[in-house]
């Protein structure tokens, strides 16, 4: 049985992708309208090669700045932490060289961080969009 998920932020969407072919398909559009020779196939091309690599962006997205909070986990990018390892979110201060949770160095830009103190004292970095929305979603989970 899977844990219900509390709070979500998937890092992207997946629209991104479709903006290579956009762009192709307008160039193909200008391309017709002007004089001269129309290049369907260096449009399809170019189209496709901007699609992939937005999806390879998208997906890394996904992977290194997704959140997931469960009664069981919170779960930062690449990082899994227990929940029960948390022992507090309110009145947690955040030191200078505190460990940011999910494997970077700094919180993702966009994102705003939220101290939680684990292991009883020692204080690390989770981050969200919605800081407040984490927070308040983990101090419920915290303070049962």
């Amino acid at each position: 049985m899977s844990e219900p998920v509390l709070y979500s932020e998937p890092g992207s969407s997946w629209w991104p992708v479709l903006w290579g072919p956009a762009f192709a398909l307008l160039g193909f559009g200008v391309e017709a309208l002007t004089p001269g020779p129309v290049s369907p196939w260096m449009w399809s091309l170019t189209g496709g090669l901007l699609a992939v690599a937005a999806a390879v962006w998208v997906q890394g997205r996904r992977r290194l700045v997704s959140v997931r909070l469960t009664p069981v986990e919170l779960a930062l990018g690449r990082e899994e932490i227990e929940v029960s390892r948390i022992s507090a979110v309110t009145d947690v201060g955040a030191p200078v060289g505190a460990r940011v949770l999910g494997g970077a160095w700094t919180v993702p830009k966009g994102t705003g961080e939220v101290p939680i103190r684990i292991d009883g004292d020692k204080v690390v970095l989770a981050w969200a969009k919605d800081p407040a929305a984490l927070s308040a979603a983990l101090t419920e989970l915290v303070e049962r």
